[in-house]
């Protein structure tokens, strides 16, 4: 998995009525865009993250120069 300061990280919940939870990847601290990633919820809470396989990456779309 691999990622950019911008980019959207989407946990999905593990047990039924779980709901998804959304975050913004603030600093990407592994190397080449690995992770750890310091990213922080909507509620404004910040975590370092190695996400899983129930977590996926949402690129954002970047305007080329």
């Amino acid at each position: 998995m691999y990622a950019s300061v911008g980019d959207q990280l989407l946990v999905h919940g593990r047990i039924v009525g779980q709901h998804d939870r959304i975050a913004q990847i603030v600093e990407v601290l592994g190397a080449n865009g690995s992770p750890p990633f310091r990213v922080r919820f909507e509620d404004g809470h910040e975590a370092i993250m190695s996400p899983g396989p129930d977590a996926v990456v949402r690129p954002v779309l970047r305007n080329p120069e």
